[in-house]
């Protein structure tokens, strides 16, 4: 039998060892509460949307991929799969531009296979999203240059007017955002330049290309490719206008350029060398050219005027006795 001392001892000894498990107790439970809310924290409303955004952004960044792969396979079809999973993925976003992006992209490859209406329409659907969530803004400007371009290729009837008013809405906002500088503005204005060439508008053509000359010279250097191409279509247009004195002196600095960029034996060189010695055949160019060679074997003139002695006289030489 137990003697009654060993069963206090006991009794004892277990309340202190159920009192030191409870005292065990509270810290674990503290630490799994702990854990419990580590873990709820990445399931946040804040963190869940940040993990959408994510995904999200991840699947829009894999459809734009497939869909330059299925472009460079050949296989716009997919490609324009790729486009349309992308553009319902980027619906409701804020900001107009990865919804305009995807719709240029649609255009680009409408375009690449003939199929310039559908093209057209894509991009004004870009357009309307630009205007809704940025009216006035560069992505705008940059659809409605997409807009001209395409307009103008297009050869329908009233498409050239509304060419006309894309090109002038793009130049507009790229003058204001940009400044006339600015690459952007100034090739808005070279492919206007075009447009008025091919509608017959040959003078506001020239003044425009006039006007952008001393623009492109600040902005990529007197001796650039722009300067050259821009020097080539006035003297061009100078031609067609039978103003040869005029375009043979454009020309000519065109010349001058080209051969300090591109060498004497350039096929563009050699071909814009064959235009200046045609004009320099020209009468009114030849003419002015055979005077301005008389002027320079001319004796100067006090070769030709009698000197005078120092009292005033004439110096008679021999030969005048």
């Amino acid at each position: 039998m137990s003697h009654p001392d060993d069963l206090k001892i006991n009794r004892s000894a277990q309340h202190v060892t159920l009192k030191h498990e409870q005292h065990d107790w509270r810290p674990r439970q503290d630490s799994l509460q702990s854990t419990h809310r580590a873990r709820a924290v990445p399931h946040s409303p804040g963190c869940l949307h940040t993990e959408r955004m994510a995904s999200c952004d991840l699947d829009i960044n894999n459809n734009n991929d497939g869909c330059k792969v299925y472009q460079r396979q050949g296989r716009p079809e997919e490609a324009l799969c790729q486009c349309e999973r992308a553009l319902r993925l980027v619906e409701g976003r804020s900001g107009p531009s990865e919804a305009c992006a995807v719709y240029r992209d649609m255009a680009a490859i409408e375009q690449a296979i003939g199929r310039l209406d559908r093209a057209i329409q894509y991009l004004l659907q870009a357009h309307s999203v630009a205007q809704s969530q940025d009216p006035g803004g560069v992505e705008e400007a940059h659809i409605a240059h997409s807009l001209a371009l395409a307009y103008s290729t297009s050869g329908k009837p009233g498409h050239t007017d509304t060419a006309l008013q894309f090109f002038e809405e793009s130049l507009g906002v790229y003058m204001k955002m940009l400044g006339p500088q600015d690459a952007l503005t100034l090739s808005v204005q070279d492919d206007l330049c075009r447009l008025l060439l091919l509608t017959g508008q040959q003078e506001s053509a020239v003044k425009l290309q006039r006007g952008s000359l001393p623009m492109k010279r600040i902005m990529f250097g007197d001796l650039s490719p722009e300067v050259v191409d821009t020097l080539q279509l006035i003297g061009g247009v100078e031609m067609t206008q039978g103003d040869m004195r005029r375009a043979h002196r454009t020309m000519s600095k065109c010349l001058d350029i080209q051969k300090l960029l591109l060498g004497t034996q350039h096929k563009k060189t050699r071909a814009t060398q064959r235009t200046v010695d045609m004009l320099s055949e020209a009468p009114e160019v030849a003419g002015r050219q055979q005077k301005a060679g008389s002027l320079k074997t001319r004796p100067p003139f006090c070769a030709v005027v009698p000197s005078h002695n120092a009292l005033g006289g004439t110096n008679v030489t021999p030969s005048d006795s």
